[in-house]
């Protein structure tokens, strides 16, 4: 289920999460097995360190513009622009500058 998210209500996703000064702030809407719905602030010169996932990472920019490193190739990422960054290729996000984003990341199934 969808948590700290406004119910029936049409709102801005880029104004549910602030920058704050020296932070990287994250709001988690969902967390399970198979799906994660995060929002995440970055204050200018912020970052999240090289790591790796074991499901698909879908970026939406949702204000200003992120710098991602994925297998050591940099991609620049706009307000209204996505990149997805595969299973198991090490990445890490850089806040040259202050952004906001939703990160999707879907879990692949584990068969039983």
């Amino acid at each position: 289920m969808i948590k700290n998210y406004p119910i029936e209500e049409v709102c801005k996703m880029s104004q549910q999460i602030d920058i704050l000064p020296g932070q990287v702030v994250s709001k988690t809407l969902a967390q399970n097995h198979y799906v994660s719905l995060t929002l995440f602030a970055f204050s200018a010169g912020e970052e999240i360190s090289t790591h790796g996932s074991n499901g698909d990472a879908l970026v939406h920019v949702l204000e200003g513009e992120g710098r991602f490193v994925v297998d050591g190739h940099e991609f620049r990422v706009k307000e209204g622009e996505t990149l997805l960054m595969p299973a198991e290729k090490p990445h890490s996000v850089h806040g040259d500058m202050d952004f906001k984003m939703l990160l999707t990341v879907v879990f692949p199934i584990e068969e039983e």
